[in-house]
């Protein structure tokens, strides 16, 4: 199964007074986020990190990987410098096909993203949890919505990976991509009425 996680700042003393995380110490911090993670992974999952997964260096995230259960996927953050030492390929942007649906996988949320208008998902990080799922137009003050897009970080999600079950489960409660392109029974593309062109 995957999973999919991000913002865990492994030994990053200071993200306990920035975000207010529930923790004393930072090696408090730590050993929950390992249990938490353990908790709901398995040693054959694969776990999609999309990004700041510690501040520390190369030696402190080998020594937290090696407790972390699964296969681990990065996706580069604000802070992972670390990651030049990592063996695997990293990524900027990681696209994805599971079960037929088109997933993309960034550390910074987008408005548009890979194949948005085709159906693809978005999964981020860096806000903490913190960014609505709309934006208000400053012209008609609207509220418009993202779409299918979700934070997997651990703040919103009980500091623990998310699964591709449950993304399934409330992507499902979301609206529809801004330019979604419906294919016809003929095959060829065609837009819900008032739907703005989108590019590629």
């Amino acid at each position: 199964m995957y999973f999919f996680t991000a913002d865990e700042h492994y030994g990053h003393g200071n993200i306990l007074k920035f975000l207010d995380r529930p923790f004393a110490t930072i090696q408090e911090h730590d050993a929950a986020l390992i249990d938490r993670h353990n908790t709901v992974v398995s040693e054959t999952d694969t776990v999609i990190h999309a990004g700041d997964f510690t501040l520390a260096g190369p030696q402190y995230a080998r020594r937290i990987l090696a407790a972390l259960h699964g296969r681990h996927v990065f996706v580069r953050g604000s802070h992972d410098r670390w990651l030049k030492s990592w063996p695997a390929p990293v990524h900027e942007i990681l696209e994805l096909d599971i079960e037929g649906q088109r997933v993309v996988v960034c550390h910074y949320a987008m408005r548009i993203w890979p194949r948005s208008h085709y159906g693809a998902w978005l999964l981020h990080g860096h806000s903490h949890g913190k960014l609505p799922p709309w934006m208000t137009c400053p012209h008609c003050q609207t509220q418009i919505p993202f779409g299918r897009v979700l934070d997997v970080g651990v703040d919103g999600h009980g500091f623990a990976p998310v699964s591709w079950h449950k993304i399934l489960e409330i992507m499902q409660g979301l609206p529809e991509n801004p330019g979604l392109i419906r294919r016809r029974s003929d095959g060829r593309a065609d837009r819900a009425p008032g739907e703005s062109p989108a590019g590629d």
